[in-house]
């Protein structure tokens, strides 16, 4: 059965989707739509996606949009036993913290990223950002304290609860005026980089302003 995703690499919820497809070894065709390559206001965009955003993937018949619920579906569908958990406890951290990452840690990471990826350095007001940094630090230690003692945040093994955690994490420590990565989620993240898609389609630059992202999407198509 043919999957097809819709969106740029660069898009931390697509990335969700490109790394579960590489962990689980799935042949897919990519189309690049979202933001300067536009597309998402296409109406045959909208009719699989009607928030005109990315993600959205085809498996076969079945259309679907939120990342989360693509990545869920593919460990799923695809990864029982492995990507998905064939412990009921560990799938259930594992939802649990995909729903923590995007929304309570991205919930923080996104006013930094927004006042410094997506604006001018002459429009950036350093010092507005000091509430907004105190935040996601205190959102990382959080992430940090749960990996204590923990090779793997979920379980005992690499499940989907890993990812959204973990693009997030890599997100927050590269902002300008982000969040260090405390010692836990430093060597944590560290163990991504032998994982399956992870250099590919994950470790990708994030330019300091909005004239170098528009670059580095240009640059990754």
């Amino acid at each position: 059965m043919s999957l097809i995703l819709w969106g740029r690499r660069s898009s931390a919820n697509v990335q969700k989707v490109l790394w579960a497809l590489a962990e689980l070894g799935l042949p897919f065709e990519r189309r690049v739509v979202g933001g300067q390559f536009g597309g998402v206001d296409d109406a045959a965009y909208r009719a699989m996606n009607p928030n005109a955003l990315v993600p959205a993937l085809q498996d076969g018949a079945l259309t679907l949009f939120e990342s989360d619920a693509i990545l869920r579906h593919l460990a799923r569908t695809r990864g029982m036993g492995t990507l998905w958990p064939a412990d009921p406890a560990h799938a259930a951290r594992a939802d649990m913290w995909t729903v923590w990452a995007s929304g309570t840690l991205n919930g923080a990471i996104a006013p930094i990223f927004f006042a410094t990826v997506r604006k001018p350095r002459a429009e950036q007001d350093v010092a507005a950002l000091r509430p907004a940094a105190a935040t996601l630090a205190a959102r990382v230690a959080l992430l940090d304290a749960a990996l204590a003692g923990r090779d793997w945040l979920c379980g005992d093994a690499f499940s989907f609860g890993e990812i959204a955690p973990a693009i997030f994490a890599r997100r927050a420590a590269n902002l300008p005026f982000g969040a260090a990565s405390g010692a836990n989620v430093a060597a944590w993240l560290s163990r991504m980089a032998d994982r399956p898609g992870w250099s590919d389609w994950v470790d990708v630059p994030t330019g300091s302003c909005l004239e170098e992202w528009t670059a580095h999407e240009k640059a990754l198509g």
